[in-house]
This record gives C-alpha cells, structure tokens and sequence, in this order.
C-alpha cells in the first residue's frame, strides 16, 4: 500500500478548493481529512473516496470499484477515483464533498450506537 510523496501531493494540490484538506499517513498509504473527518484515502498510488447508497451509483458508473486493502477479497466503503474526475479539480472537489457527507452521515450513525 505504498504511497509515492509526489503522488500524495498531487492528490492534495487537486482538493486545494475544500480549504483545510489534509493527508495523515497510516498503514504504508495516506487518509484524506477534512474538519477531522476521513473521506478518502490514497493506496498504491490510486486515490478513493467514501461512498454509501447516495454517491457509489456514480463511482459504478464510472467503471470504478472498491478498495480492496492489502489484496484481499474483503473491500472498504471506498471507490477508486476514476481518471477523468481525479484529473479535473472542480469534478474532484464535488466527487470529496459528497464523500465527505458520506462520511459525515457514517460518522452520525456511529455516535447514535454508542
């Protein structure tokens, strides 16, 4: 899962619009944080993004999948950022926030079972 720190950057100047956007290495790659809230995270040189019922519709469309962490069979509620949008800053920053409402609804969800 290792991240290339050229890479990472990129990824970061591309989400430089959602003022406060910030990477926090882990496990050999790198979480994407907003307000304290993971929305995405970068792997093998590959960027993702948080998905639930509301935003997955227009990673599958795109032909994009689920992070698969470390090869396995199991995935992770993140989709590889297609090409096309990861390479766009406006269509990346729009593709975030939902992640990021995503992720925030996730966050809600949590704290209620506690």
């Amino acid at each position: 899962m290792a991240v290339s720190e050229d890479y990472l950057q990129f990824v970061l100047d591309q989400l430089a619009g959602l003022r406060g956007v910030s990477a926090r290495r882990m496990f050999g790659g790198a979480g994407i944080y907003l307000r304290g809230i993971m929305f995405g995270l970068v792997a093998d040189d590959r960027a993702y993004l948080r998905v639930d019922d509301s935003n997955r519709k227009s990673f599958e469309d795109a032909g994009s999948g689920p992070f698969h962490p470390y090869g396995r069979e199991a995935t992770m509620p993140y989709y590889e950022v297609p090409v096309e949008v990861l390479e766009d800053p406006g269509d990346f920053c729009d593709w975030a926030e939902k992640a990021l409402a995503a992720a925030m609804r996730r966050k809600k969800i949590s704290s209620r079972r506690k």
